[in-house]
């Protein structure tokens, strides 16, 4: 039986939180039991230098997000947990596919285009400070994805654009010197729930509203604390539509538990009362792995080892597909 390859990055700009861990972290973990899926993930830290430019705090997300990982249940023998750096193979790769990529086509890329209307909006010239990092990232994102011939590919809404990029520049690939390329799909989870952050936005390090996951018990509780809510009194009914108290609890609760707390919304719970309730929950399900993550974050040598062992996984598959590449683009030994 073929298993259907899933590939998924996470970059290491940040800590991550409970939006990364219920749109992306868990339900990722879920899919690596199946034995008939073949899982690579990876920290994409060569993304991150693109609007990162602290040494330290790459080492120390790449470090807590493969804490995170890890504690939460990888199973690392029954999937492939890399760090792209350690794969060259793909920062090749990348070049290769870059020589076969329209500038049109990168022109046209959604994060490329925000920041040089950003600064058209301000008078400035359309690429002041806009990098090439940024611009041709789309093309890294592609070398990611078709080195390991992801079919499956979960990503969110804003995403589908840069998978979508990827499957273009497969074709034009494929199309022009050799069929290596599996054409990926963008597997966008109408059931991954993409959560609110402290003042009601999507949760984002952008917007400086995360929960980070693995707060303490005291910590956590002063965070849910802080979940912007209305001024409806204990006992008012209260809308669940626009609840950034409840949609976070739906994403953690079961059914049972989620139409109980829809019936004490309509019996006018207490914002208190609601943010207690939701911290308990929250941490039944955080609250072992918790425990594993701190002794991961002190033993970095453990962490490292993880990240070896599916480098080197990695790059077996990487290194056999690059030399396909670069026979069928011309670059192999001479010949008598």
């Amino acid at each position: 039986m073929t298993k259907e390859r899933v590939l998924t990055g996470i970059t290491t700009t940040g800590t991550p939180h409970l939006g990364n861990y219920v749109g992306a972290i868990k339900p990722a973990i879920e899919a690596s039991k199946h034995s008939d899926i073949d899982s690579f993930f990876f920290l994409a830290d060569y993304h991150a230098l693109i609007k990162c430019h602290d040494p330290a705090q790459v080492r120390q997300s790449t470090k807590e997000i493969a804490a995170t990982w890890l504690a939460l249940g990888l199973d690392t023998d029954n999937s492939t947990f890399y760090r792209q750096s350690d794969v060259p193979e793909i920062t090749e790769l990348s070049w290769i596919l870059t020589c076969m990529t329209a500038k049109g086509l990168m022109n046209r890329a959604h994060a490329y285009k925000a920041a040089a209307q950003a600064n058209i909006d301000e008078g400035e010239d359309a690429d002041k400070a806009i990098t090439m990092g940024l611009f041709s990232y789309p093309v890294l994102m592609a070398a990611d994805i078709l080195m390991f011939n992801g079919k499956k590919i979960p990503v969110g809404k804003d995403q589908i654009q840069h998978v979508e990029m990827a499957r273009d520049i497969a074709q034009r690939f494929n199309h022009h010197f050799d069929d290596l390329f599996v054409l990926p799909e963008a597997d966008v989870g109408d059931d991954v729930a993409v959560l609110n952050g402290l003042d009601g936005r999507k949760m984002s390090k952008s917007y400086n509203n995360t929960i980070p996951l693995f707060l303490t018990e005291k910590k956590l509780q002063k965070h849910i604390n802080k979940i912007k809510t209305n001024l409806l009194e204990p006992g008012e009914p209260k809308d669940t539509e626009d609840s950034t108290v409840f949609q976070i609890w739906q994403a953690f609760a079961n059914e049972e538990q989620t139409q109980y707390m829809r019936d004490q919304f309509a019996n006018g719970i207490a914002w208190g009362q609601a943010k207690k309730e939701l911290f308990a929950l929250i941490n039944e399900e955080v609250g072992p792995a918790r425990e594993r993550y701190e002794e991961l974050m002190a033993d970095g040598d453990f962490i490292e080892q993880e990240l070896q062992k599916g480098g080197e996984k990695a790059r077996e598959y990487a290194s056999a597909l690059l030399k396909k590449v670069r026979t069928a683009v011309g670059i192999a030994p001479i010949l008598k």
